[in-house]
């Protein structure tokens, strides 16, 4: 029994099962995700002779810290190596790997986590779909990704913890792992986290927005646009090929919006590509129909891949449309671009000192 990913009311049927009380698991629960205890040994509020149990009979575990770099911004890239798993001894390759980042900042602090090890939609302007599709991450590796760096951080965190779904992967594709760590990280006696401060964000699955609609608990919704128009969405995002533009914003306005949530979309720059004052207008005319958004535009991070930065005065030009249009538009630069840590950036790449302004560093 792996206990690491596990519900409370899959751990109060399990501790039944061994003749204990109900209770049990809700105080095994309570240790792991609220605690951050990592050994039964260490959940002290369970009689001896069930921790050793536990211990006997049972597997808690964790993914490994291969690598940290810490960037110039106080950022942390975290390379996380983890279990074998059946998929990997088929093709015969090593154990996946996949990456987070901590991010501390004035009283909060936020987390980007990976869902999947590499992906499968292969958006053109993104280091991690060079590596393709891995494989699937499972419940408890996504919430692994949550714990290990608030507990190793735990002497400096702020009072907020803001969790973005936005590393390696499509959370929409692997839906059922990612709703089940959801599910306990925003849970008042698992990890706390509350919707507000939780944002997952999708290339544009159709039919996993409609699906995540219905979830009664559930992050807020970020939308990867990156384009104006289909044309150019099918070559920079193939994956619009199977859900257009008609059809994900058609989703989009029957998607349920809380009193207090917008939805909010994602538009990298990228120098002249998709940057210009008509992809503004057409950004503009693409989400008229829409309640309650906003536009975060996110200049492209540096890659060996054949594109560049849009430049700060096209970035403001096509901010100022949208802001004119009543479309509120937000330029987010992102943290951690000197050890490959920012959007887009995330393809499992060693960094060697002397060719980064951060040494890599073992925390």
């Amino acid at each position: 029994m792996e206990l690491l990913g596990k519900s409370k009311d899959e751990l109060r049927n399990f501790c039944v099962s061994l003749g204990e009380p109900a209770y049990r698991g809700w105080q095994i629960y309570h240790a792991l995700y609220a605690e951050r205890k990592f050994s039964v040994r260490e959940i002290s509020n369970l009689p001896a002779a069930l921790r050793e149990r536990l211990a006997a009979e049972c597997t808690l575990t964790l993914p490994t810290v291969r690598q940290t770099y810490a960037s110039q911004d106080g950022s942390v890239r975290y390379l996380f190596g983890l279990p074998d798993s059946g998929a990997d001894a088929k093709r015969k390759s090593e154990p996946a790997s996949v990456e987070a980042v901590f991010m501390p900042s004035s009283g909060r602090q936020t987390i980007c986590i990976s869902t999947q090890a590499g992906c499968a939609v292969d958006c053109q302007f993104c280091l991690t779909a060079q590596l393709g599709l891995i494989r699937n991450l499972t419940a408890a590796e996504i919430l692994a990704q949550v714990l290990l760096p608030l507990e190793r951080h735990k002497a400096e965190l702020a009072p907020q913890t803001n969790l973005v779904l936005m590393g390696q992967g499509e959370p929409l594709l692997n839906f059922d792992a990612v709703m089940a760590a959801l599910r306990i990280i925003l849970d008042p006696e698992g990890l706390g986290l509350t919707p507000k401060h939780v944002t997952l964000s999708t290339s544009g699955i159709e039919p996993g927005i409609e699906k995540l609609g219905q979830e009664k608990v559930r992050p807020k919704l970020a939308i990867s646009l990156n384009a104006s128009n289909d044309a150019q969405r099918d070559a920079l995002m193939p994956i619009n090929r199977k859900y257009p533009l008609a059809a994900l914003l058609e989703a989009c306005g029957n998607y349920p919006l809380r009193p207090w949530e917008h939805l909010t979309f994602e538009y990298v720059m990228l120098g002249g590509v998709n940057d210009t004052a008509e992809d503004a207008r057409r950004v503009v005319k693409l989400l008229a129909n829409l309640k309650s958004v906003k536009v975060n535009l996110i200049p492209w991070n540096p890659g060996e891949l054949p594109y560049r930065e849009s430049s700060a005065e096209a970035i403001e030009a096509f901010r100022r449309i949208l802001v004119d249009r009543d479309v509120p538009a937000f330029v987010r630069y992102s943290r951690g671009r000197d050890v490959m840590a920012a959007c887009g950036q995330l393809a499992l790449l060693s960094i060697a000192p002397a060719s980064a302004n951060a040494a890599a560093s073992q925390l």
